[in-house]
């Protein structure tokens, strides 16, 4: 009852927890994708490559550590007195022991138990740091692969457009040699040759250095590494189930990590507080020793020891006071970065569950810019054969679409990229957590 008296007390949580998303859908939608998210993108590649860098990573490889130590020392022989007996005399004895030793402590105020409960929230904290490191890892991957698909898509679009643009170009010289065209229309055009080509080694240099960025991700030399890659529009983007419980954030594993931080924290200060206390300490020693072998296991050469301990602080220079005061200011702090864990899972998901949405408006919407801007230009080229059109409104049809075409592939990968994020938010799957599977995790 009265270890009771001391259990710490945790300050009120205080934090206003909705309980649906405020951008989530509300219609009915595709079943949800399984746990291993990734492969609703439907890419065997970038299953691959996730499932790669789940067992090569070096970063996850370095959230957990092993440490052994080891060491050796020899007693000097070179005092004045025996360095085993402390007497004078005999340099060299032998003495043989067997014994057995127990010490107990009565925890009569929860102080054992409490650190205790420090040690086994710091393991599970512990554990969740790398699950922490294992989602970024996996998104980096997919971030890296979507900007590899990205450039690999620029690039295309990039010499499709140089090609066209070498096309108007070889017209507009036939109608200058045929005395309809200008040395400026000519020039010109040249420009904008000269501007698609100029357009394609930055292209080519991203493209690059994202599957460099993609090789370290993997565990491997950027040289050891060869993504065929494709095209964004070839990937499936999930749909996002309607409903989502806020109960989903559960399963970041940033915040069950500062959860299990708080409660280490929780513990420490009960065992703190009960430090004040006195401790009750239980030794016993019983063997036989002897200086000679044939005699060490007579009745003479028994040997016991039994004694008790009790122990209260009195006067400390008010230490045991400031570790107490310490670790209730640690307990705060968890508090404010549970807090702050929580809310910014509820930013997070808000935030991609609106990227989201904006982003499936804006491809559609710069589709129907391209569509528009390729027929215009094809319009335009036609006519320019024919020689009805004015050289400036080729120009501009081809500058539309060429921009048009690199924003879309640019808006692909941002909506592909709000579907990541969304994934991440809610801790690698919008599917709610099983109940055996979140007590499994705090075992």
């Amino acid at each position: 009852m009265l270890a009771g008296c001391i259990t710490a007390e945790r300050p009120e949580l205080a934090v206003d927890i909705p309980p649906a998303y405020r951008a989530a859908p509300r219609a009915s939608a595709d079943a949800p994708p399984t746990l291993d998210w990734w492969r609703g993108f439907g890419s065997s590649e970038l299953t691959k490559l996730i499932e790669e860098a789940q067992t090569a990573n070096f970063d996850i490889a370095a959230a957990v550590n092993y440490s052994a130590s080891t060491s050796r020392s020899r007693s000097s022989q070179a005092g004045g007195s025996n360095v085993v007996t402390g007497s004078a005399g005999q340099s060299e004895r032998s003495v043989y022991t067997m014994a057995l030793n127990a010490s107990y402590e009565i925890d009569f105020w929860g102080k054992n138990r409490a650190n205790s409960r420090v040690a086994q929230e710091n393991a599970i904290a512990t554990r969740f740091n790398r699950d922490v490191v294992v989602l970024s890892t996996v998104a980096s991957v997919a971030t890296a692969y979507f900007q590899v698909l990205m450039s690999q898509d620029r690039l295309r679009t990039a010499r499709e457009n140089l090609a066209a643009a070498n096309r108007v170009l070889i017209l507009i010289n036939q109608r200058f040699n045929a005395g309809t065209a200008s040395q400026l229309d000519v020039a010109q055009q040249e420009s904008l040759v000269a501007t698609q080509r100029a357009s394609i080694p930055p292209l080519d240099q991203s493209l690059r250095q994202n599957m460099a960025v993609l090789a370290v991700l993997v565990g491997r030399a950027p040289a050891n590494l060869k993504v065929r890659g494709g095209s964004l529009y070839r990937l499936a983007i999930p749909r996002v189930t309607a409903g989502m419980p806020s109960e989903l954030l559960a399963q970041r594993p940033d915040i069950r990590a500062a959860e299990a931080a708080l409660a280490a924290a929780d513990a420490g200060v009960e065992a703190a507080r009960a430090a004040l206390f006195p401790s009750i300490t239980l030794t016993g020693q019983g063997g036989i020793t002897s200086t000679a072998l044939k005699t060490l296991f007579t009745p003479e050469a028994v040997f016991w020891q039994f004694a008790g301990n009790l122990a209260q602080p009195i006067f400390d220079g008010f230490r045991l006071e400031g570790l107490l005061e310490q670790a209730k200011g640690r307990q705060i702090e968890l508090l404010q970065t549970y807090r702050k864990a929580i809310i910014s899972a509820f930013g997070d998901v808000e935030e991609a569950l609106i990227a989201i949405a904006d982003g499936a408006e804006r491809e559609r919407l710069q589709r129907d810019v391209v569509m528009s801007s390729r027929r215009a230009f094809e319009i335009a080229e036609t006519r320019l054969r024919e020689g009805t059109v004015d050289l400036v409104t080729v120009l501009q049809t081809q500058q539309t679409l060429f921009q048009a075409e690199d924003t879309l592939a640019q808006v692909r990968q941002a909506r592909l990229q709000a579907v990541l994020s969304l994934y991440q938010a809610l801790g690698g799957s919008w599917l709610p957590p099983a109940a055996e599977d979140i007590a499994n995790t705090t075992q």
